[in-house]
């Protein structure tokens, strides 16, 4: 590798063996292996450990409020449907403050990669649950464990008609680097939930915990079948791994629905100004 997306003389603001370091590393290889040039990539991320890793690929990126990311992917995706629009952050921000945009992000079916750092805990903020922490799980907040019931990120993709829904582990780069490419690839939504652990904050869910209670999808499983995928999503210990569901006619994205299949960048579209003028003075 060239190191094409390395962006120097930064400093990077993880723990030591924090998996985003490898979550970094396998996006970055994903990029240039794809050949995507820097200049046609965005990607958006809003507040957490894990949001802070567009900053550390050189490209194009936008930082956003908490939770926020997917609503101004999907503004930039309409805005240029040329460019690779990446939406990153990790399981509180995504699931958690952007709970809503998740689901209605889904709906519209946008053209995007949505990449989420699932550790199962809130590293930023010091370790107390996240939307998937398990139940019983301990922190000093949550100080009696854990009682709700954790999110099941895959099963609500499911349940809304998502195109591309997928779980890959930090733990096992092969693998997670094909079903990242495949998302890539895909045109329509496409969900990577990504197993990782926080070394600081979640001393249950490591790298071997995640290894040890989770199996790759073998050759045999057929990724079309919906009624099937449904049913893996709901397989909590051990969890499925791999291209959950993959739909092989794909639909209508949202920036072709709302703008055509030849719409030009808005950058690029020239308007009547005295035609809007008009419109103005009408007021």
């Amino acid at each position: 590798m060239s190191n094409l997306f390395d962006k120097r003389d930064v400093d990077v603001a993880w723990c030591p063996g924090c998996g985003n370091f490898g979550i970094l590393k396998l996006v970055k290889e994903v990029l240039e292996e794809l050949e995507i040039k820097k200049n046609s990539l965005v990607n958006v991320s809003g507040i957490g450990q894990a949001a802070k890793t567009p900053y550390y690929i050189d490209t194009n990126m936008f930082g956003v409020l908490h939770g926020r990311a997917l609503p101004v992917a999907t503004g930039i995706k309409l805005s240029n449907e040329n460019l690779c629009v990446v939406a990153e952050g990790g399981d509180g921000d995504m699931y958690g403050e952007g709970g809503n945009h998740f689901i209605h992000t889904i709906r519209r079916n946008i053209d995007i990669v949505h990449i989420v750092h699932n550790n199962m805990v809130y590293g930023l903020t010091k370790g107390q649950a996240s939307p998937t922490s398990q139940k019983g799980f301990v922190t000093g907040v949550q100080v009696d464990g854990v009682i709700n019931e954790p999110f099941n990120p895959l099963a609500v993709a499911l349940s809304l008609k998502a195109g591309f829904v997928s779980r890959i582990n930090i733990g096992n780069i092969k693998h997670a680097k094909e079903v990242l490419k495949e998302a890539f690839l895909y045109k329509g939504y496409a969900l990577v939930d990504i197993l990782q652990p926080c070394v600081t904050f979640n001393k249950i869910n490591t790298y071997d915990w995640f290894s040890e209670n989770s199996y790759v999808l073998d050759d045999s499983y057929d990724a079309s079948d919906f009624e099937q995928a449904v049913k893996k999503s709901f397989e909590t210990i051990p969890m499925p791994i791999g291209v959950l569901y993959k739909n092989k006619n794909s639909a209508v994205t949202f920036e072709e629905a709302k703008r055509g299949r030849d719409a030009k960048p808005l950058h690029s579209v020239t308007h009547d100004m005295a035609k809007i003028q008009r419109l103005f003075e009408s007021y």
